[in-house]
């Protein structure tokens, strides 16, 4: 539930938030960093925002307090954060920020599952990205993050029937962000995706957990063929940017998909493709890609 400052958030700034704005930029305590867990385990929710709070409050460019209390300081929890995190980035003027932030709140109280998908997608990035220093980064200016914890909230809506606001939700994430992702697709925890840029993910894609992938990605089709038509990707699968996984195929787990790669082919578990079309090269591995975001290629086991 909002507390009755997160239904306002564009009132005055707290005055104890002013006074650790104008402190200079200090480093996050590493005791409250480790209390938030691993992209493996379960996440303590007061935790990972008791630790947003604090990154917060290591800026001290005034030109930043506004955002940072709107965004943060002036919000009891995680949820009601990234309620109205989502609802003032979707809001236009015929849908206020107001409606979505109490929509959300909706959906999170509906399907729990949403919450605990965005901190484990959270926790995640900061385990696998070098670019990014800490958690409050991606909560607040990744927009690969942003994009898919709007399409959490247009999924739900999605399965609740309300397809319009879904599809709006959806329009809305593609004008902002770049990014396409139909509220019917399935996705699973702890999902990377990284910079964000050009990334298509089609209405009947399953994409499992622990899946990290690069800008100008394709989960697509092949046609103008209905039904289930879109890739299946399993859990700790890498994917490259600008790679293009079409029709209904399955990348296996723990599979990686080169850079700039055309699959048109299902790809055994734990194995490496390249190229247009693409091809498998080297030997098996036994690593979940995903974790190590390790896009070099295999040693090749024969030479043409």
């Amino acid at each position: 539930m909002m507390d009755s400052t997160s239904l306002h958030p564009d009132s005055e700034l707290a005055p104890d938030f002013d006074a650790r704005s104008n402190e200079a930029d200090r480093a996050p305590d590493a005791t409250v960093v480790a209390t938030v867990g691993t992209t493996l385990g379960s996440i303590d929710l007061a935790a990972l925002w008791r630790q947003l709070i604090v990154e917060a409050a290591c800026c001290g460019d005034p030109i930043m307090s506004r955002l940072l209390g709107t965004s943060i300081h002036r919000h009891a929890d995680f949820p009601t954060g990234l309620a109205w995190l989502i609802a003032r980035k979707l809001a236009d003027a015929t849908v206020p920020a107001e409606a979505l932030a109490t929509m959300v709140t909706e959906a999170h109280t509906a399907d729990p599952e949403i919450v605990a998908a965005a901190a484990s997608d959270l926790v995640a990035i900061k385990e696998r990205d070098p670019a990014c220093p800490d958690l409050v980064t991606p909560f607040l200016y990744f927009k690969g993050y942003q994009a898919l914890q709007m399409y959490r909230v247009a999924h739900w809506l999605w399965n609740e029937g309300r397809r319009h606001l879904a599809q709006h939700l959806q329009s809305r994430a593609s004008e902002l962000f770049g990014l396409d992702i139909h509220p019917a697709a399935r996705i699973g925890r702890r999902v990377l995706i990284d910079h964000g840029t050009g990334i298509v993910i089609g209405e009947t894609t399953v994409l499992e957990d622990d899946v990290s992938m690069l800008q100008g990605v394709t989960l697509g089709g092949t046609g103008k063929s209905v039904g289930d038509r879109h890739p299946k990707i399993r859990r700790g699968v890498l994917i490259g940017a600008g790679a293009k996984i079409l029709g209904n195929i399955e990348i296996g787990e723990g599979a990686k998909i080169g850079a700039g790669s055309i699959v048109l082919e299902s790809v055994r578990p734990y194995t490496t493709v390249v190229g247009n079309p693409a091809r498998l090269v080297g030997t098996r591995h036994s690593s979940m890609p995903a974790f190590t975001m390790d896009q070099s290629l295999p040693p090749v086991d024969y030479i043409i």
